[in-house]
Parts: structure tokens; C-alpha cells; sequence
């Protein structure tokens, strides 16, 4: 518990230090594990004040049903101001264009939608709760990363963070994403829910679904996501280990019903929770060409 302790303090000192430094951040909020954690830590950082900035969502129009409704009822209950952005209206608006082929997905396309929310609203820092463990391109991240005018990531160009000292200097139009939680793993996240006991989407824990064995992943069948030829769809019971648009998001199978099988399952797990994810299996560095162009 000492660990977790660590953990979290260092977090709140990071989230003090950004809503002390910038002007009109916003947190990144996606109903997932992590942004849940964020909300919640951004809660004890400013208690017993309302949370000091907004959560934003960028909807891609094919998120989980159950992920919506959560974030919905979880914004109300803390009472935060929810801010949607939508990937569909970027697309009838021909700023951004829906993918072809066999499996497309609108997950890139969120970029368009961020970067011109990010205008819109005049944000000069995004709260978001990436982790370094999760993927190597996230693990050159720092804790307050730099983005230029255009959004774009360098992760040649940051800034050293000696003893954690943070410098939020920017030019006109240049915003940071903040990383809170970039020294947490998967475990820790799951033994921090389960410690302060907070409410979590019910996709996290294991469920009957129709899933898509395609490609050594099971994605969940939906009208975006429908088996292709030689691919086979039955019931699975599956839990999902992140959660984002249905076409990308990869499932697990599982049994784990509660928090303690949750931990359980994890430890034994030799897999990244990424590993479950579509988008990040196009390429080598399909995580780190997104991130220099602007995503999360």
C-alpha cells in the first residue's frame, strides 16, 4: 500500500502542478479504467472544490453502448462539466475521411477531431492517463509532454524533468498533454480501484459475448464489426482489458467476475493490455506515428 501511496501523491502533485501552470486544460476522458483514475485522483488533488476543469470525450460514433452510459452517469455523479467532440461530425464536415477496406476503423480519425477541438475550445493542456507500460511508444513520454502549434509530438524535443520539476512555458497556440500516471502499471491501476473502491464500466469483468475470432484477436460483434470471410462468431465469455472503439478494441477470455479475480488474472498475464488492441498491430510503430501527428 505504500507503493500505491507513492503513486498517487506523485500524481496529485503532477495534476496540481498542471492546473497551477496552465490556463484552460481539460481531461481527456474515454469512461475507461485509467481516466476514471484520473477523475477520481483529480477529485482529492482540489477536494473539497469541484473538479478545476472539464473532462472532454472524443466520441468516434462506435464506442460500447456500456462505455457511454457509464460515462455519462459518471460525469453526473462527481459533477463534472462533460464536454463530447464527435468523429462523425468531422466526417460530414470533410475534415477527415472514414477508412476502407475489409475492417475499417474511425480510431486515427480521432486526431482530426482532438486537434480541432483542442482549437475550439482554446486548451492549452490535455489530462490524459496514458502509461508507460503500456506501450514503447508511451514510454518516451513525459510527464508534462510537449505539443507545437499543429499538435504534432517530437519525442526528440521534450523537456528534462529533474527531481520532477516542471516547466509549462509554451508558445502562443503549443498546448501539453500531461501523464499522471505514467509510472503506474496495469496492476496498480486495478489495486488502486480496488483500494479507494471505485465504480468501474461493467466490460471490465467477465460477460457472455459475441465475439470475432479474427487474426488471434475476438472483437466483439456489432453493426461495425461484422465476421468477414472465414471468420468464425460465437458466445465467448470475455472480458475487455481496455476500452475504446469497438472496431480496434480486443477482447480477452476470462472468468475473472470481481476485482480480486481481475488482479489475479493480470498477475499471471504475460501479455500487454495493448496487445488486445487492433490499431496498434498495423505496424511496429503505429502507436508512435499516431502520437506525432496529434493522438492521445
Amino acid at each position: 500500500m505504500l507503493a500505491l501511496k507513492s503513486l498517487e501523491n506523485e500524481a496529485i502533485y503532477l495534476l496540481r502542478e498542471a492546473i497551477g501552470q496552465l490556463e484552460r486544460p481539460a481531461l481527456l476522458f474515454s469512461g475507461g479504467k485509467d481516466s476514471i483514475v484520473m477523475a477520481h485522483l483529480l477529485g482529492k488533488a482540489f477536494a473539497p472544490g469541484p473538479l478545476p476543469c472539464p473532462l472532454l470525450h472524443i466520441d468516434t460514433g462506435h464506442n460500447f453502448p456500456e462505455t457511454l452510459d457509464f460515462r455519462d452517469r459518471f460525469a453526473q455523479q462527481i459533477g463534472a462539466q462533460l464536454l463530447v467532440r464527435h468523429v462523425e461530425q468531422s466526417i460530414q464536415s470533410g475534415r477527415v475521411a472514414e477508412e476502407s477496406g475489409p475492417r475499417p476503423s474511425r480510431n486515427t480519425a480521432q486526431t482530426v477531431t482532438l486537434l480541432d477541438a483542442i482549437q475550439e475550445l482554446s486548451l492549452d493542456g490535455l489530462l490524459g492517463g496514458a502509461r508507460r507500460d503500456e506501450e514503447k511508444a508511451r514510454a518516451k513520454e513525459r510527464f508534462f509532454s510537449h505539443r507545437d502549434r499543429s499538435g504534432q509530438w517530437d519525442p526528440k524535443n521534450q523537456r528534462p524533468e529533474c527531481w520532477n520539476l516542471i516547466n509549462g512555458l509554451k508558445h502562443p497556440g503549443e498546448h501539453f498533454r500531461i501523464f499522471p500516471l505514467s509510472n503506474w502499471t496495469e496492476l496498480d491501476i486495478w489495486r488502486y480501484i480496488q483500494a479507494q473502491q471505485i465504480e468501474v464500466p461493467c466490460l471490465y469483468f467477465a460477460h457472455q459475448r459475441q465475439v470475432i475470432h479474427t487474426q488471434g484477436m475476438l472483437l466483439a460483434q456489432c453493426p461495425w464489426v461484422q465476421p468477414l470471410a472465414g471468420e468464425e462468431s460465437r458466445e465467448t465469455q470475455v472480458r475487455f482489458r481496455t476500452i475504446g472503439d469497438m472496431t480496434c478494441t480486443g477482447a480477452v477470455p476470462s472468468t475473472a467476475s470481481n476485482l480480486a479475480e481481475i488482479l489475479a488474472e493480470i498477475g499471471q498475464s504475460r501479455r500487454s493490455e495493448r496487445g488486445t488492441r487492433a490499431d496498434d498491430q498495423r505496424s511496429e510503430a503505429a502507436m508512435e506515428d499516431r502520437k506525432r501527428l496529434g493522438y492521445f
